[in-house]
């Protein structure tokens, strides 16, 4: 299988969909076609080996392929098997719905379980014989992530793992409507080591690093947040 980033694919294929230029802040700055960073503060030479056991799916709400603050194509260049689709609530991408019935796969929803019925929640994944764990990442908004949850019926059949972080997340470019939120890198992170895929934890774990670091030298104005974690 040829390693692509499905959400950099995502992000392009968008791009060339869309009728209006994209004019958000920062929109004029220029960047890495692959980190999205600045190409001062590029981080491509930190990229690791796909070495991820499992599979993974974003389900992006609208726009969110575009910032360069997302981390799910972090996680994208970790994994060798990646799919990434915008999100949409009355009609869903075909190629979507299909990934979701492949027998190849075991979906699994990345999730709070308190959201969920509680005959969903599950601690670990344990996928059938001959299977691969397919986890499904709402990427966007905590506001926005609750909405794709509750209004995607197609997903209400998959089991909901989450995570219960235990320090406030260091992510620290977005601000988040409660301290303990975690931004999409940190959550595969921890749940990566749930399924004892210690090697793409890892990798992710410095990936991410790298990335925060790079991006908060772009940005002065941040560095006050900046801490020894």
């Amino acid at each position: 299988m040829t390693h692509i980033n499905s959400v950099l694919a995502l992000r392009l294929q968008e791009l060339q969909r869309t009728t209006k230029p994209f004019n958000a802040r920062g929109s004029r700055v220029i960047r890495c076609d692959h980190c999205l960073l600045p190409k001062a503060d590029c981080i491509c030479f930190a990229k690791p080996e796909p070495c991820a056991n499992s599979a993974f799916l974003f389900l992006m709400y609208t726009g969110e392929c575009f910032k360069p603050t997302n981390t799910g194509r972090l996680i994208a260049d970790v994994a060798l098997d990646n799919h990434a689709f915008v999100w949409d609530r009355t009609e869903p991408d075909p190629a979507l719905l299909a990934l979701l019935q492949d027998e190849r796969y075991q979906p699994v929803v990345i999730f709070p379980t308190q959201y969920a019925a509680p005959e969903r929640c599950i601690k670990k994944p344990t996928p059938e014989p001959g299977k691969k764990t397919l986890f499904i990442l709402l990427d966007g908004t905590w506001r926005e992530a609750k909405k794709m949850f509750s209004k995607s019926p197609y997903l209400d059949k998959f089991p909901v793992l989450g995570i219960q972080p235990e320090q406030a997340s260091n992510y620290q470019l977005r601000e988040a409507a409660h301290l303990h939120q975690l931004c999409t890198a940190e959550v595969m992170i921890e749940v990566l080591k749930i399924d004892n895929d210690n090697k793409a934890a890892t990798a992710l774990a410095s990936y991410f690093a790298t990335f925060r670091k790079h991006y908060m030298a772009g940005k002065p104005h941040l560095n006050f947040i900046e801490t020894d974690n």
